[in-house]
C-alpha cells in the first residue's frame, strides 16, 4: 500500500517544482552573459525584455543583432557619461518616464501595470530614456562651440537655398474670459458667447481692450510679442489671418476662454524668418548627428568588450560573435 502521506508530500513538491521553474529559466537568463562592456554584463535576459519593449512600441519584433547592439551603445554613453562625473539623477528619469506615461494617458503606476502585462520591468525603459538623456548632453557639452551656427554659415546656405519666407512679428494682448474648474457645459458655452460677441465688436486695442476691462470676470494681460520664426506652422497661420486690431477666435484653456487681441505686425529682420529658423535647425541637427557619430565611434575604440575568453576593442565587437 502506498503511504497517502508521502502521496501527498510527492504531489507538493512536484506542484511547487512547476512553480519554481519559470523563476529558475528566468534567473538562468538573467546569468547568461551575452556580451561583456566595459566590465558590465548584457544577459540574455536583457536582450529579451528590450525585444520586447521594442516590439511593444514598434509592433515589429526587432533582430537580436540589432538588440544587442542597441543596448551594448547604450552601456557606452552611460558609461562614458559616469567616467566624466556626469550622471542624470534618479529623480529627473522617473520624471521623464511620469512624463511618458501622461502622453500615452496614463499614470506612472498605469504605465508600469501596462509593461507588467507584456512581461516587461519599468526598469527596460529607464535604462533606454537614461541613455536617451545623457547623450545629447555629452555631445553637446564637448562640442558646444562646433555646433553653433553664425551668420556667414546662414549666408552661405542661403547662397544653395535661397530663402523666400517672410517673418513677422506679433504684439498681442490675452484676454481672458474666466471659468472655474469644475464649470458645467452650459456655463462654458455661455462664456464662449460672450467671447464671441466681444470679438464681433472689437474693432481696435486701444477701445477694444477698454472695453473688455469692464467686462464682469474679464483678465486683459499684458502685452507680448512673438516671432513668427519661434511659432509652429499651424500657428502661423492662424495670426497671419487675423488682421490688426482684431481678435482671434475663442479657444478653450484651462483657466477660461481665452483670445488674443491683434495689436501690431511687423515685418521681421531678414535674419529671423520662419525659412531661415528652419534652415538653422536642420544645420544644427546635421551637425549634431556628425558630431554625436564621431564621439560614438571614439568611445567605442577606447572601450573593451568581451565575449567568453575573447577581450577586444568594442570598435571590433560583432553581434553574435562568439569566442569560438
Amino acid at each position: 500500500m502506498c503511504d497517502k502521506s508521502m502521496t501527498g508530500r510527492g504531489l507538493l513538491a512536484v506542484a511547487m517544482m512547476a512553480v519554481a521553474l519559470p523563476v529558475l529559466a528566468t534567473d538562468a537568463r538573467a546569468q547568461q552573459v551575452v556580451v561583456i562592456v566595459n566590465g558590465e554584463p548584457i544577459t540574455a535576459l536583457d536582450i529579451e525584455q528590450r525585444s520586447k519593449l521594442t516590439q511593444l512600441s514598434t509592433h515589429k519584433a526587432p533582430a537580436r543583432t540589432e538588440v544587442i547592439e542597441e543596448l551594448l551603445t547604450e552601456k557606452l554613453k552611460v558609461r562614458e557619461a559616469k567616467k566624466l562625473g556626469f550622471e542624470i539623477p534618479g529623480s529627473e528619469i522617473d520624471t521623464a518616464y511620469a512624463t511618458m506615461a501622461s502622453r500615452m494617458r496614463m499614470t506612472s503606476d498605469q504605465l508600469t501595470a501596462t509593461l507588467a502585462k507584456s512581461g516587461l520591468s519599468p526598469t527596460t525603459l529607464k535604462d533606454r530614456i537614461r541613455a536617451d538623456m545623457t547623450w545629447p548632453q555629452l555631445v553637446r557639452g564637448r562640442y558646444q562651440q562646433s555646433l553653433q551656427i553664425g551668420e556667414k554659415d546662414i549666408l552661405t546656405a542661403k547662397e544653395t537655398k535661397p530663402d523666400e519666407s517672410v517673418g513677422y512679428d506679433y504684439t498681442l494682448r490675452p484676454i481672458l474670459f474666466l471659468v472655474p474648474p469644475g464649470s458645467p457645459a452650459e456655463f462654458i458655452d455661455g462664456r464662449k458667447r460672450e467671447a464671441e460677441a466681444l470679438r464681433g465688436r472689437f474693432q481696435g486695442c486701444e477701445e477694444g481692450i477698454a472695453f473688455a476691462r469692464q467686462l464682469k470676470d474679464v483678465a486683459v494681460r499684458e502685452q507680448v510679442v512673438r516671432s513668427s520664426a519661434d511659432l509652429p506652422e499651424e500657428l502661423r497661420k492662424v495670426l497671419d489671418s487675423v488682421e490688426v486690431g482684431k481678435l482671434t477666435a475663442p479657444e478653450v484653456t484651462k483657466l477660461g476662454i481665452e483670445m488674443h487681441a491683434m495689436c501690431a505686425k511687423k515685418e521681421s529682420a531678414a535674419d529671423n524668418t520662419p525659412g531661415v529658423r528652419k534652415m538653422k535647425e536642420t544645420m544644427q541637427n546635421q551637425r549634431y548627428e556628425q558630431k554625436s557619430k564621431e564621439y560614438l565611434r571614439e568611445v567605442r575604440r577606447t572601450s573593451m568588450c568581451q565575449v567568453g575568453q575573447l577581450l577586444l576593442p568594442c570598435d571590433k565587437y560583432k553581434p553574435g560573435m562568439t569566442s569560438e
